[in-house]
């Protein structure tokens, strides 16, 4: 292997007619003895000087969320699609700000000016991300007014301005108000006797400037203050933001029209202050940083302590102020000013309520949405139930394909059965998210009640799940479960869930690893994979591994998953390592990764390194990707796609071909962790290897599937920039290239 300032030593020599398996060994211990020292291949500096080897993370992540808006582009998408694509947009630019934003202007008031890895201090971090984001928000005002607008009008969807209204209309609506919102608004004034009002994250708000009455006791007629005065409105967060019309039937078709709230509430202001005169009413919003997390401390101390963030957090600092454009400067700057911004965080936006557009995609239009997609159940679990479900796993390691085969018979099954089986004595279980009404807590109650041995390894620092996972450690607690936090100052991010059960010959373990979360809901929408197993060596790791969880000890030794942050990266170091060394002995050599992110500087340079050794490296990176693929001399083999699409992309997949022709005889991984520093260095994850052949197989379609698709693919360029694969006009309809990820892979689970 290479290093990056390493000495030369004697080429690697490898055996090219040995067997392939102890080959593998062979090709481990010789680079052992090489891979401290071996120097890079020529040319492998090929960058101009001065010239970024990385991607800023944070400018791709920009790019991956254009791509998600440009889903909103799409004619051939049905147009309530189209409109969740921009509430997701907005959404993610939310968590953007609060989440990366957030910890870019805390470097900044600390003083850090040192570089990131692509060249840029924290300030001009700030002001690319700035730069980016302008354009981005132009370009979803002019989608949403220009493209999608018009189509939800043409399909009798109309979103109406509260003026344009006709006066039988207006009076409906003024009713509603009266009825409904007046009496739940609060008028706050800003002067001698009222302070600033907190203003809280995300919250819609009206701005307003006004011309304060005279003092109390003033005679008729005496001038009054001719400062205007700033006062807010919020707008309730309870209520829908889309208001309904009464429904019109036109040309025999039904017209379904909405008004916005805060449209509704700017135009009734004068019912808030009454005999006042109001110069000036603008929509604003913002956003707070998601505040800093404490990870080194554990036990009960972590849970008063998560639970002590959680309430510092409402209160974090501002990190972005949205103002309407039509906003006068000084109103802008009173906002700016109290709550302690700079102009560049203030972004124009027009008071459209992006996020709130997935009320729309609740309407009873089924015509205008993708057809509903309903999980099949997994062939080899059609039947099985009670013990017959652990006769399955036996026989077979099972691969999950999530959403296009049932979460709900397979994960949530297996739980359930083990909580109602009298011969499982214990259930573990590692809990990052999971949803509010979580089979999967109610399944370790009923398994404690019964007097089972129930651990829940319960991630507290879950970012924005903190709450609802410190209430189900409260509430799993009381019921007599094993709760425990994980290791001191490590996340626990991986996905496993391990059954032990009494049998013929003795105790015997059956074991989940997953790639996604124990989440329901998001089981739907969000693509993962998992495997059901008895194998006796990954379950004997499990036990271990969750022994390390929840007792104390040192770091432990696996026989055949592969752990972080203990030796995940070393293992996959070895494992591109391995690559090279088969590239450079003549033999096949590919690297396949299918990950949510990359951004870890040792596994980029090594898979640059690889790429220099002629090793053909498929990257399917869903979001941002630090990596520069196609520079000549640095990574001409490497190339990097994304497929964003009717489901989000999380599954994380791993090839490596280790010398075979047949791909399916190479090592396959899954696993929790993507290739970022925080997964391998700081927090506990988990990889499986995938031994089965059948699993293998279907591990390999659906990188097959990911490869040729020219629907929902797009590529990476050397610059940065993202360009949508097209198909073909010769690919057949039913194909991948054609069809797309989605629709092949429900047409695969179909048959």
């Amino acid at each position: 292997m290479t290093a990056p300032h390493g000495h030369s030593r004697g080429p690697l020599r490898i055996r090219r007619d040995a067997d392939p398996k102890p080959l593998a060994a062979e090709v481990d211990a010789q680079l052992a003895a090489h891979r401290a020292a071996e120097p890079l291949p020529d040319g492998f500096h090929a960058l101009p000087p001065g010239e970024p080897r990385y991607f800023n993370r944070d400018v791709s992540w920009l790019e991956f969320n254009l791509r998600v808006l440009e889903q909103a582009r799409d004619p051939a998408l049905p147009i309530l699609e189209r409109v969740r694509f921009i509430a997701i947009f907005t959404s993610n630019l939310d968590e953007f700000f609060m989440k990366r934003v957030g910890l870019i202007k805390r470097q900044v008031y600390a003083g850090i000016s040192a570089e990131s890895p692509d060249g840029m201090t924290p300030r001009e971090q700030l002001s690319a991300i700035r730069q980016v984001v302008t354009r981005h928000q132009s370009i979803q005002t002019r989608v949403y007014r220009e493209d999608i607008l018009p189509l939800l009008a043409a399909e009798g969807i109309e979103i109406l301005r509260y003026r344009d209204l006709p006066p039988a209309d207006r009076r409906v609506i003024d009713e509603w108000y009266r009825e409904n919102v007046f009496a739940s608004l609060t008028p706050l004034a800003v002067d001698r006797g009222h302070r600033f009002p907190f203003i809280s994250n995300l919250s819609d708000n009206i701005g307003l400037f006004v011309d304060p009455p005279a003092p109390h006791g003033s005679p008729r007629g005496a001038p009054r203050p001719a400062q205007p005065q700033f006062a807010r409105v919020k707008i309730p967060s309870m209520m829908k933001r889309f208001v309904p019309l009464p429904a019109q039937t036109r040309a025999g078709r039904r017209v379904e029209r909405f008004v916005l709230l805060h449209d509704v509430i700017r135009n009734h202001l004068q019912d808030l202050f009454p005999g006042v005169n109001i110069k000036e009413a603008t929509y604003f919003r913002v956003t707070r940083s998601a505040g800093i997390q404490r990870d080194e401390i554990e036990g009960e101390n972590l849970l008063t302590s998560v639970e002590a963030d959680l309430k510092q957090r409402r209160f974090a600092r501002a990190v972005r102020l949205e103002i309407e454009p039509e906003a006068s400067t000084e109103l802008t700057r009173e906002l700016l000013d109290k709550l302690r911004l700079d102009p560049q965080d203030a972004y124009e936006v027009h008071a459209d309520e992006y996020e709130s557009l997935v009320e729309l995609t609740e309407l009873h239009r089924p015509e205008l949405k993708d057809p509903p997609w309903k999980p099949v159940t997994p062939k080899r679990l059609a039947d099985p139930r009670g013990p017959a479900l652990f006769a399955a796993i036996r026989r077979q390691d099972i691969l999950l394909h999530h959403p296009y085969e049932s979460f709900t018979d397979s994960v949530e099954r297996f739980i359930a059965t083990a909580a109602a089986d009298p011969d499982v004595v214990a259930i573990k279980q590692t809990l990052y998210r999971t949803s509010p009404d979580s089979p999967f807590i109610q399944s370790m109650i009923k398994a404690a009640e019964a007097g089972k041995q129930v651990a829940c390894l319960l991630e507290l620092r879950a970012r924005f799940d903190e709450d609802r996972n410190v209430r189900f450690a409260r509430q799993l607690e009381k019921a007599g479960v094993h709760v425990a936090y994980g290791v001191l100052g490590l996340k626990t991010h991986c996905k496993v869930a391990l059954v032990v059960r009494r049998e013929r010959h003795g105790l015997r373990s059956y074991a989940h690893i997953g790639t996604g979360n124990y989440h329901p809901k998001t089981a739907r929408h969000y693509t993962d994979v998992g495997l059901l197993t008895a194998d006796p060596e990954i379950t004997g790791d499990i036990v271990t591994l969750f022994n390390s969880l929840t007792g104390v000890a040192a770091p432990q030794r696996y026989a055949a998953l592969v752990v972080a942050p203990y030796a995940m990266r070393d293992r996959f170091e070895r494992l591109i390592d391995r690559e090279v060394a088969h590239a450079r002995a003549g033999r096949p050599a590919r690297i396949i990764a299918k990950i949510n992110s990359l951004e870890d500087r040792d596994m980029t340079e090594r898979l640059y390194a690889a790429s220099a050794a002629g090793v053909r490296v498929d990257l399917i990176v869903r979001g941002f990707c630090c990596l520069r693929p196609g520079v000549p001399g640095l990574s001409d083999n490497i190339r990097v796609s994304s497929v964003v699409g009717r489901f989000l992309e999380h599954s994380r997949i791993f090839h490596f071909a280790s010398g075979e022709d047949d791909p399916v005889d190479g090592e396959w991984f899954i696993s929790s962790a993507d290739w970022m520093y925080r997964n391998l260095s700081n927090r506990v994850e988990a990889a499986t290897p995938v031994r089965d052949r059948e699993a293998r197989r279907k591990l390999q379609r659906i990188i097959e599937v990911q490869l040729q698709d020219r629907r929902f693919a797009w590529d990476l360029k050397p610059d940065g920039t993202y360009t949508r694969r097209t198909p073909s006009t010769s690919a057949a309809h039913d194909s991948p290239e054609a069809l797309g990820t989605f629709a092949t892979l429900m047409n695969d689970a179909r048959a």
